[in-house]
């Protein structure tokens, strides 16, 4: 049965396809010299439709309102008379529901739902739904046990709450829902059984989502490419590269979304043969060109190491977008072409390229820019012209990037007018304060994160543990490391440990390290070995710092960390011949020292030099500058410390590469 409504155009406050006030067709509609009107008739279908647009369009302040109004003051039409009329009645309603769900009225969804004559399930999954999407789970799991009670639940209802369970906190209420859906039945259906191993994986619950993958006696494509995704969100990115080869000798076909997933596997593990496998696939299946799988292999080629190949991908595209030139940006980066990486950047700013907060970001952790305080400022006001300002990811490069070259001033000051804040900005900020030997600061700002109720992570203590190891705090340090282990319950790796040992060496306790590295639950490896060589070099003891080196030079036999360190140990000692000895085991193994290099930025170029460097364009006038720096800075006091100094001879000098930096 058909409702007759008249519409009345009001093209002067609405806008035009959709400037519509429904009213009555028994209230008299007065024209205006100022309006035009206009009739239709519409039945229940086209209201919903119009309802549906309304929400769509951006025009619920207006028009919606006006919608509800005429149905309320119009109860004939959706009274349940009889089946057709319920029936029709039933789908205005739900639309009119939908339609401040979608706009965020919870409030007003919730007060029109408990006044609506009829309802359904899809009513209530509307609702519940709204409240789940917006975050809101306890009124939600309240409605949740009216419609158990009830009885007023479907698979919707299932697959509603879990698509919300996406943390590890929620992976008891996914067991409960499976529970559910297998006392109801509705574990058989597919949707079901996808959205279970969706959620599950994103729980952190692998096995349990990969068990109702095992159990599922239908799949389809989108339960392959849910479990291969689940995987490698859960790092098991060898289990999903096996997956998807068993499914590419099945029966269902994997899809883009498929192909994306086992591209990321390979970018993720650098299985870069498998990748260069499943590219072929793709350009004989003719779906090679798509922009979303041309930026996943860039990404993966990046990540490998041949950027060669992505640089060809990405310059062979048909349509490039910010997503894909993020990827070329940070593969140049990742693969030391850090000054083409911002001569990128720089030609994508002149092409008049969109930029947004990800590609500032990605530009911020280019290690080149660390090294430019002048660079790192420009990128500054470029976040404040584009208005990046209040985008936290941004933010906490910029604090990174201040703190690397020193200035430690404006990385607090980004951080201070922060308006949002995530454990990364609180880390980044501690981090900065130990880089700058501001230990107590560090400490200061980390019971701040407390307060705050800021979750901590692995990367905070480390930090911290470095601060207190740079002001000497070995009894703080030695309580963060049990903090961190019975307090938040963090697993202490190998860096956390030798920044202990490091504490103890710095602070002359050289016996307490090395009973300290001996207690230890795992076995030590090279950092480890080489933070107490290192300290024994410092304080010049022999006899601890052999036991140290020879462990190191099992551990990494390939390391000039250990030669180096002892030859110094050496040197300080004035024992010439053990000296030589280990220079000479060093050059017989090959073994060679990555050149220190410094650098000094002025009027925004940058210079570097290494030891004994002759190869700068203005090196003559630098050494007669320092020749003449050198005995005023003596006469002020300095002493140079040559215990850590190699004693040269003629007949057997080392390659400046194995100098001390």
């Amino acid at each position: 049965m058909n409702s007759r409504w008249m519409i009345q155009k009001l093209t002067s406050h609405l806008p035009s396809f959709l400037s519509t006030v429904l009213c009555p067709s028994k209230i008299l509609i007065r024209q205006s010299p100022n309006c035009q009107v206009s009739t239709f008739l519409l039945n229940h279908v086209d209201i919903s439709r119009l309802l549906s647009i309304c929400g769509k369009e951006g025009c619920f302040p207006h028009l919606g309102p006006c919608i509800h109004a005429s149905i309320v003051k119009n109860p004939e039409f959706f009274e349940p008379v009889d089946a057709d009329i319920h029936r029709n009645a039933l789908v205005v309603w739900n639309s009119l529901l939908a339609l401040y769900v979608r706009r965020g009225k919870l409030v007003d969804a919730l007060k029109l739902f408990d006044e609506m004559p009829i309802i359904d399930n899809i009513s209530q999954n509307t609702v519940f739904s709204g409240f789940l999407r917006n975050r809101d789970i306890a009124s939600g799991f309240v409605l949740l046990k009216r419609m158990l009670r009830s009885g007023g639940f479907d698979q919707a209802t299932l697959t509603i709450v879990l698509s919300v369970c996406d943390l590890p906190e929620f992976c008891l209420v996914t067991k409960m829902i499976h529970a559910l859906a297998i006392l109801s039945g509705y574990d058989k259906e597919i949707s079901v059984g996808n959205t279970l191993i969706t959620s599950y994986f994103k729980c952190g619950c692998s096995v349990s989502g990969r068990q109702v993958f095992d159990e599922m006696v239908q799949r389809n494509v989108i339960t392959w490419t849910a479990v291969i995704s689940g995987l490698i969100q859960n790092e098991l990115h060898e289990d999903s590269l096996r997956l998807f080869s068993l499914m590419r000798r099945g029966l269902i076909h994997p899809n883009s979304v498929t192909f994306l997933s086992a591209l990321s596997a390979c970018s993720s593990s650098q299985r870069i043969m498998e990748g260069q496998q499943i590219h072929a696939l793709l350009w004989k299946l003719g779906i090679g060109s798509e922009l979303c799988i041309e930026s996943e292999l860039m990404d993966m080629y990046s990540k490998s190491g041949i950027i060669e190949d992505a640089w060809k991908i990405f310059k062979s595209t048909e349509e490039i977008d910010e997503v894909s030139m993020t990827v070329m940006l940070v593969g140049l980066a990742q693969n030391g072409l850090e000054e083409e990486a911002i001569h990128f950047f720089t030609r994508m700013l002149q092409a008049g390229v969109e930029i947004d907060a990800n590609v500032v970001s990605a530009v911020l952790g280019v290690s080149f820019v660390d090294n430019s305080l002048g660079l790192g400022k420009q990128l500054h006001s470029l976040v404040i012209k584009r208005r990046f300002s209040d985008n936290t990811f941004v933010n906490n490069g910029l604090i990174n990037m201040y703190s690397k070259c020193g200035d430690l001033t404006d990385s607090l000051s980004v951080f201070r007018r922060m308006s949002k804040r995530n454990y990364v900005s609180w880390n980044s900020m501690i981090a900065s304060f130990a880089r700058h030997g501001h230990g107590l600061a560090a400490l200061k700002l980390y019971e701040e994160m407390m307060m705050q109720d800021v979750k901590p992570t692995d990367v905070t203590f480390l930090s911290l543990l470095h601060a207190c190891s740079h002001v000497g705090l070995i009894n703080k340090g030695q309580e963060l490391l049990k903090t961190m282990q019975d307090a938040h319950g963090i697993e202490p790796r190998t860096e956390h440990y030798a920044c202990i040992v490091d504490m103890f060496g710095r602070a002359g306790c050289l016996k307490e390290a090395k009973s300290f590295i001996e207690s230890l639950p795992m076995k030590p490896d090279r950092l480890i070995w080489q933070a107490l060589l290192g300290a024994c070099s410092f304080h010049g003891d022999t006899e601890i710092g052999k036991y140290a080196a020879e462990q190191l030079f099992e551990t990494a036999p390939n390391s000039p960390a250990a030669h180096i360190l002892m030859a110094n140990i050496y040197s300080s000692r004035g024992k010439w011949k053990e000296r030589a000895k280990t220079i000479k085991r060093m050059k017989a193994m090959g073994v060679t020292k990555e050149t220190g290099v410094s650098w000094i930025e002025i009027e925004n170029n940058i210079h570097s030099f290494v030891v004994e460097d002759k190869l700068h364009p203005q090196a003559e006038a630098i050494y007669d500058v320092l020749s003449e720096l050198f005995p005023v800075v003596v006469d002020e006091g300095y002493r140079p410390d040559k215990r850590s100094i190699l004693h040269y001879t003629e007949e057997a000098k080392m390659d400046t590469a194995i100098r001390a930096p």
